[in-house]
């Protein structure tokens, strides 16, 4: 994984991009703006915009394809099984102090980086992407997001011309976020996090890991199986998911999961 300061750059930028990226603020469709106007530059297969505050939340999340729904489907696991606190352009913007102004940098990461193996497998592997290229904005308020765009494995790597004009980019995408984040708009056909998902926050790794099984409609003893501990230790971590949640049984689960 590789992080840089975006360069200020005197390239300009054409206005049908500009109109391109901002037709999306303001609705449920801003990574699916992104992905259009920076496809006209650059192959990309997916895009995802993900905003927290200064708390942690995450306020904004959309996400988009090339073909078809998969990229909103692998967002809506991403938010449901806290993913954002194993990855690292989120952990480390958790982690930066707060700037004295706004800050701009670029991330690279490909995916046989990614550490935590049902992450990878979610996010990288099961979509067939190779690499993400991401914007990552950073506010001395606490806000934080990154855009990030994807490649598949029929793709080729980002190379430093790409990289180039990510950055030449870079200030408009961020402008277009926080604009975006201000604007409250409608999610219903994004995949805005669930009602759950601030109390899932409250779960340690494990506990989190019971859930998003149990949520996949597995049993404990195939829970227990695919985490490769004791029906025991997968009882009991679902236990304590429970009492930290303040439910009964799955069904009290599911039901506050889609309510």
């Amino acid at each position: 994984m590789r992080r840089w300061p975006v360069r200020v750059t005197d390239q300009p930028v054409a206005s049908s991009l500009v109109a391109g990226v901002l037709a999306g603020v303001g609705t449920p469709h801003l990574a699916a703006s992104y992905l259009r106007a920076v496809g006209t530059l650059l192959p990309l297969t997916f895009c995802t915009v993900y905003a927290v505050d200064r708390a942690g939340r995450i306020e904004t999340v959309s996400a988009a394809s090339a073909y078809g729904d998969t990229a909103e489907r692998t967002a809506r696991r991403y938010v449901e099984q806290r993913f954002d606190l194993l990855d690292p352009n989120m952990a480390w913007l958790a982690q930066r102090k707060l700037p004295a102004r706004r800050q701009l940098w670029l991330g690279h990461q490909r995916a046989e980086e990614v550490a935590d193996p049902a992450y990878r497998e979610a996010c990288y592997g099961n979509v067939g992407i190779r690499e993400r290229a991401s914007i990552l904005l950073l506010l001395p308020t606490g806000q934080r997001a990154a855009v990030s765009f994807y490649r598949s494995l029929a793709q080729p790597d980002f190379s430093r011309d790409d990289f180039d004009l990510l950055e030449a980019h870079a200030t408009l995408l961020g402008d277009a976020t926080l604009a975006h984040g201000r604007s409250a708009p409608t999610r219903t056909a994004e995949p805005a996090a669930p009602p759950d998902a601030q109390s899932l926050s409250m779960l340690s790794l494990r506990e989190r890991e019971v859930v998003g099984h149990l949520l996949d409609g597995k049993t404990a003893k195939e829970a227990a199986r695919a985490m490769a501990v004791e029906i025991t230790t997968a009882r009991t971590l679902q236990y304590r998911a429970f009492k930290r949640l303040d439910v009964r049984n799955l069904k009290e689960l599911l039901r506050m999961r889609f309510a």
